[in-house]
């Protein structure tokens, strides 16, 4: 209020009075607001930045941790848009459409001042605020669902390019490339077509609203014209009614210029809360438990994979104390890999239970369990870091136990060959060892602080004859020290040194027992096969099928 009031006393007092101290007097007082009003909007735009940090960092942890384990659980989550949306939310609270509500209000002053200088004044800017506000709810029921789906179909088009990616040299050498892009060319045509039709909306409705914004002033200028011919009104009274309707809609005018802003930010926080709502079950707190001993106990365990209702995994049932070691066996997509996840919590049980030292391995917490844990899966990747930074897990790099986990799987002397030795960064544009050399770096990360409880899916995949002899040195470490081991091979060598064996086929528990009864057993069971001259599917173990 304070120009358009400094304006209209200008015009009414000072010119007719003619007095200069009047004029000097009415200049400081106003320049004293100006002050009080602008030391305002810097602690309001403090307090919102505050603000939006604040909620930042309530929400980005649990935020990522939900979405990580949302991708562990394979369900379709676009990590980077999960976090973008988090980015979105804290914008937003700093943006325009936030601070144009917090000034809403105050279209309402603008009215009552309005209606102090004539009623018809105050009638006319209440009608053109109503006329702004319905035009922006019409704005974003019509826009917002067309926003949405341009923004989903272009997500799609991002994750068909990003999987696309991946493969990049598969797909150049088979000449997939055309395959590829068609695939990524369809998504991208759906988010051109919808992101038209959002914009031909905006486009009409913002003609509409320019159209009010340009013609509500230049109407209340005419009427306060004919009110101050009527005598109604004073001269100055005629300019200051002018600039009030201009800001008794200023603010819903921000909110339909910011259209684009509200929807993205009401999507960001549609997705962020449907994310949290799953994860529920998850990101409950969980007691900090004693460091496992390695007992573990499978009782009627039942595995599902996310996103599917067909069990992979019926009646899973055995029992191993610290320091033996277990060999899961079986053909091909008998379930050895969706038992490596239920031993390590990746998966929760459908039925029944998995317990590490008598307790849910689901109710443990993973960052106090984790580090105690050994897992090689694989699938072997490595994040961005060094060499040293991988095996240590990421975490702070205790060098003894990094090099003794190198030397327990003989890969010490390798590694010191690599360009930086432990400092060789590795990840994307990193450097990129062999085979073999991935899998024994991925054992020493499982190695690194001793753990007691140690899975490997297929450890020995590609490893040489050196590699495997020492890996079972390693095996036979980790047993003298007490650690459960439980390891998914077909190679007789590691088979012959482990306790207990189980025998997976389709899905279900064939045998568990003591490894030598039942190697004999499955011995036997070859040479009637072999008698009987039946036909052998894939071999369980040493081609023989159970």
């Amino acid at each position: 209020l304070t120009p358009m009031l400094y304006m209209m006393s200008a015009y009414d007092r000072v010119l007719t009075s003619r007095s200069g101290v009047t004029l000097v007097s009415l200049t400081l007082v106003v320049l004293g607001f100006y002050v009080f009003w602008s030391a305002l909007e810097w602690i309001r735009s403090r307090l919102m930045v505050r603000l939006s940090l604040r909620i930042d960092w309530e929400l980005a942890a649990d935020v990522f941790d939900a979405s990580f384990r949302r991708f562990v659980d394979r369900r379709n989550v676009n990590v980077h848009q999960v976090l973008g949306d988090l980015v979105s939310l804290r914008q937003f609270m700093t943006g325009a459409p936030v601070l144009a509500l917090m000034d809403a209000p105050f279209a309402v002053v603008f009215i009552v001042v309005a209606g102090i200088f004539h009623p018809y004044l105050a009638l006319f800017a209440a009608v053109a605020a109503v006329l702004m506000v319905i035009l922006s709810i019409i704005t974003l029921r019509w826009t917002s669902p067309l926003l949405k789906q341009a923004n989903n179909a272009n997500a799609e088009a991002s994750r068909v390019a990003a999987n696309g990616l991946k493969q990049a040299d598969t797909a150049l050498a088979l000449g997939m490339m055309r395959a590829v892009r068609n695939r990524w060319y369809a998504q991208h045509r759906q988010f051109l077509s919808h992101q038209v039709n959002a914009s031909e909306a905006s486009g009409l409705l913002g003609g509409v609203s320019g159209f009010l914004q340009k013609a509500l002033p230049s109407l209340q200028l005419g009427l306060a014209v004919f009110l101050a011919m009527e005598g109604l009104i004073t001269g100055g009274m005629v300019i200051v009614a002018s600039m009030l309707i201009g800001k008794a809609v200023a603010p819903v005018q921000k909110l339909i210029a910011s259209w684009k802003d509200i929807v993205a930010a009401r999507q960001a926080y549609d997705r962020l809360s449907e994310l949290m709502r799953q994860d529920q079950g998850h990101s409950a707190t969980r007691m900090t438990l004693p460091p496992p001993s390695g007992q573990l106990t499978v009782t009627a365990a039942a595995a599902v994979p996310p996103g599917s209702d067909k069990p992979v995994l019926m009646d899973i049932q055995f029992a191993l104390e610290p320091g033996q070691v277990m060999a899961i066996v079986g053909p091909s997509a008998a379930g050895k890999t969706s038992l490596v996840k239920l031993l390590l919590g990746i998966w929760r049980p459908a039925r029944g239970s998995v317990r590490l030292d008598g307790v849910e391995l689901s109710d443990w917490n993973h960052d106090d369990v984790g580090p105690r844990l050994g897992y090689v899966p694989q699938e072997i990747d490595f994040h961005e870091g060094t060499v040293a930074d991988n095996i240590a897990r990421l975490g702070t790099v205790d060098a003894q136990q990094v090099v003794a986990a190198a030397q327990a799987i003989q890969m010490h002397e390798t590694i010191l060959k690599f360009p930086k030795g432990y400092d060789t960064p590795l990840g994307e544009g990193g450097f990129t060892p062999s085979g073999g050399q991935r899998q024994r770096l991925a054992i020493a990360r499982a190695l690194y602080g001793m753990p007691r409880y140690v899975v490997m899916d297929e450890p020995n995949s590609n490893l040489d004859e050196q590699g495997e002899q020492a890996l079972m040195e390693t095996v036979r470490v980790l047993k003298e020290a007490g650690s459960t081991v439980i390891i998914t091979t077909h190679r007789p060598r590691l088979i012959g040194m482990v306790d207990r064996m189980l025998v997976l086929r389709e899905g279900r528990q064939v045998a568990f027992g003591d490894a030598q009864e039942i190697m004999q057993a499955l011995r036997k069971l070859q040479v009637v096969a072999s008698q009987e001259s039946a036909p052998s599917a894939e071999p369980g173990v040493q081609g023989v099928q159970p």
